[in-house]
């Protein structure tokens, strides 16, 4: 949806040769940007936290669901998760609401092609919204990252229980299973937490170093854009029968490395 959203802004300016400011005029002063400028700061502001908190939704569901099945099976409800959705939404789009009524600033960035809230220069009441932004980011990929490695601990812990001696090899397709799970998680995670931590890293130093560099703001941008990009062809690469039988085979080659050292030893 957020790609959706903002391509065809981007592609208008590049066709008309002009700035987001200038296709779409109207701000309340001369140094204002224009209402098309605002109103792209706010999309990007919205489709940069709002699938980040649905991430974090879907994190605590997995370690739930694997560390606290009782607890699952009783409070998550169905319908729970339908109103999860739009309550996260709804939560969302007010706080990004904010630089609309002056708390913080819609900024037009080099080449004029897209805006974001400033980052750098300015007072408290210009800056206090994207320390805010990146503080809630920050508070967001910990608690994802925290809930994606208690996840992995309890998918490996089942992946090693190994079957009964004699029993067929059909018993041993759900450790493979969780085995798939954990390196797919494990490869999304580090995905979404390489992509996310430039933009809290830039919201910082434009802050309270008073970087002023909109090149290093593109760059930051860029790395939150290609997160949403990449995570749904990594899922549908790494859930492909080929990976599974690859990652299958490194595992199964690797245990009978393992097994044939200890044979080996005193």
């Amino acid at each position: 949806l957020g790609k959706c959203l903002l391509s065809p802004i981007v592609l208008a300016a590049y066709a008309y040769n002009r700035s987001l400011s200038e296709l779409g005029p109207g701000g309340r002063g001369e140094d204002e940007p224009g209402v098309l400028c605002q109103l792209f700061a706010f999309l990007m502001a919205f489709f940069g936290l709002a699938p980040t908190l649905l991430l974090l939704a879907m994190a605590l569901e997995c370690w739930l669901s694997l560390g606290h099945p009782y607890f699952y099976r009783r409070h998550l409800t169905r319908r729970l998760g339908v109103a999860l959705g739009p309550a996260a939404g709804g939560l969302c789009a007010l706080f990004c609401a904010l630089p609309l009524l002056g708390f913080g600033v819609p900024m037009q960035y080099c080449p004029g092609t897209w805006c974001f809230i400033r980052m750098a220069g300015g007072g408290p009441r210009e800056l206090g919204f994207p320390v805010l932004y990146a503080g809630l980011m920050g508070l967001l990929v910990v608690a994802i990252g925290a809930c994606n490695v208690s996840s992995m601990r309890h998918l490996y812990g089942m992946a090693r229980r190994q079957p009964r001696r004699g029993a067929p090899p059909a018993a041993a397709a759900p450790r493979m299973e969780e085995l798939d799970h954990l390196v797919l998680l494990g490869l999304m995670t580090v995905l979404f937490t390489v992509c996310s931590l430039p933009l809290i890293i830039r919201a910082y130093m434009g802050a309270f170093a008073a970087d002023i560099n909109e090149n290093a703001d593109l760059s930051a941008l860029r790395f939150l854009s290609v997160n949403s990009i990449v995570d749904p062809w990594v899922f549908i690469i790494f859930r492909t029968s080929v990976f599974r039988s690859f990652v299958r085979r490194v595992c199964r080659r690797l245990h009978s490395r393992k097994s044939s050292l200890k044979g080996s030893g005193p």
